[in-house]
């Protein structure tokens, strides 16, 4: 029961149809068959009774005379009808009215005057109903259920009752034909059930197969993401497909969840390490600006040493790379009274335009934006810079490199895209952090200072990385269209 009740449904189902359709072919087989055995034997009765009813007023005239050899003839006649293999099965016997042996077609085992008791022990409790006073013939069985024996009583004219014709027929005679037709209700069976069994077990295999979907589905959830769960594609009104529907709805929820999830993990992490930079940064300052003011109180009063003056510069510039990183981790989005214009945008292409021509890249530009936007222009200009600056550098050599700029009700768009090399999956999670960008021509700060001003102007950043293409998406609210 354990290996049963176990079983996948893609077996139990269709097994069970089997089992049905084998049951039901087996049953239908039994009951065709005892019911060819009662028609058979019934047959043979009525044939037989039929005969005798035929024979004792054939034998009327025959007895009245006393005509042993004639009756003899008369009984002995029918059974030259039939096949010699069931002449040795059928007797015909004519007992007087005491139950004594007349005539008979076996004279041998019923001797002429002999009794039919001593003839055949077996019909001794027979014999009172064989020769009782009746109109009508009467089928028995003898007393080992060996012999079918149907008589007929043989009435003159005034109804005296003159003998009985006794047929005796071994039940084993219409069994030949009961096996044969036996053997063709059981090959016609068999080949319905060659033809029903697999049919079964297919229309059972197609019922259960959605819900053999959805069990594969709901073994995927928690080992993958909630997006990467297949969804069953059965879409019925019945049990299962609501339970699919409802599978679906859960998955829906589940990956939103999940998602949620991701966005405050990852607004938390920005925001921790925002601090962490922010605080970093402002001590990495004050020793910074000591160090300035000292390298420029030194080139003023020191002497005119040549290796000096390069040290010295050399000094000041790797100073000065450091307080422009610091800087980047110090970005703030002030808004300023100068709004962003159409212009503002442009001059962004004509920034951008010169490292695509050093690339061999093809630039398309799509600027749909109005004359003017409340948006401060400094901190859109520097996450179209970045993001463009980003694209011109992940491009394929003589690639493809696409901006556009555009409004939709109160929501600013900044779409740039670029051909290329995807974003490997173990940097999509910690793209926008600092020094996570994997680019070695730069700081790694574009993208997080990208996100920073983009969170703080109260808008939202979106990537997808898929091959040939990587698209950021950037949608910034303004108070009023313009």
């Amino acid at each position: 029961m354990t290996v049963l009740r176990d079983l996948s449904y893609r077996l139990k189902v269709p097994l069970s149809l089997s089992v049905v359709i084998v049951t039901t072919a087996v049953v239908v087989s039994a009951v065709l068959g005892v019911q060819t055995y009662r028609d058979q034997r019934r047959d043979l009765i009525g044939n037989a009774e039929s005969l005798a009813v035929t024979l004792s007023r054939a034998l009327v005239p025959v007895v009245l005379r006393d005509d042993v050899w004639k009756a003899y003839e008369t009984i002995v006649a029918p059974l030259d009808l039939v096949r010699d293999d069931d002449l040795a099965q059928r007797t015909i016997t004519i007992l007087d009215a005491h139950g004594t042996i007349y005539a008979s077609s076996h004279p041998l085992r019923f001797p002429m005057l002999g009794r039919i008791e001593r003839a055949d022990a077996r019909l001794a409790s027979l014999l009172p109903l064989l020769i009782a006073a009746t109109e009508r013939p009467i089928a028995l069985e003898d007393s080992a259920g060996e012999q079918i024996v149907v008589a007929a009583p043989i009435l003159a004219d005034d109804a005296t009752r003159l003998g009985t014709v006794m047929l005796t027929y071994p039940e084993s005679l219409f069994l030949p034909r009961f096996y044969a037709t036996v053997r063709q209700v059981v090959l016609s069976t068999l080949i319905v059930l060659a033809l029903l069994v697999p049919i079964g077990w297919a229309i059972g295999d197609r019922i259960v197969e959605p819900l053999a979907r959805l069990a594969r589905a709901m073994t995927q959830v928690g080992a993958r993401p909630a997006a990467e769960v297949v969804r069953p594609l059965y879409r019925g009104g019945d049990e299962i497909g609501q339970l699919g529907m409802q599978f679906s709805r859960m998955l829906h929820e589940l990956e939103a969840k999940q998602a949620l999830e991701r966005e405050m993990i990852a607004a938390d992490r920005l925001a921790a390490l925002g601090r962490l930079t922010a605080g970093i940064a402002h001590e990495i300052n004050n020793p910074l600006g000591g160090m300035m003011n000292a390298l420029s109180t030194f080139r003023r009063h020191a002497q005119a040493d040549p290796v000096a003056a390069r040290t010295v510069s050399l000094l000041e510039r790797g100073l000065q790379q450091i307080r422009e990183t610091v800087g980047a981790l110090l970005v703030e989005a002030r808004l300023e009274p100068h709004a962003l214009t159409r212009e503002d945008l442009e001059d962004v292409r004509l920034l951008v335009h010169p490292e695509a021509e050093e690339r061999s890249l093809r630039l398309d530009w799509r600027n749909d934006a109005p004359a003017t936007l409340p948006l401060p222009s400094t901190q859109v200009r520097q996450i179209l810079i970045n993001l463009l600056l980003n694209a011109v550098n992940a491009a394929a050599e003589r690639g493809r490199v696409a901006c556009r700029v555009a409004t939709s009700g109160s929501m600013l768009l900044l779409d740039v895209r670029n051909d290329g090399r995807p974003i490997p999956p173990e940097l999509a999670d910690r793209l926008f952090e600092p020094f996570a960008s994997g680019d070695t021509r730069g700081s790694g700060l574009g993208l997080w200072v990208t996100y920073q001003i983009v969170q703080q102007l109260g808008g939202r950043i979106s990537v997808t990385s898929i091959a040939p293409e990587t698209a950021f998406t950037v949608w910034l609210p303004y108070s009023a269209p313009a």
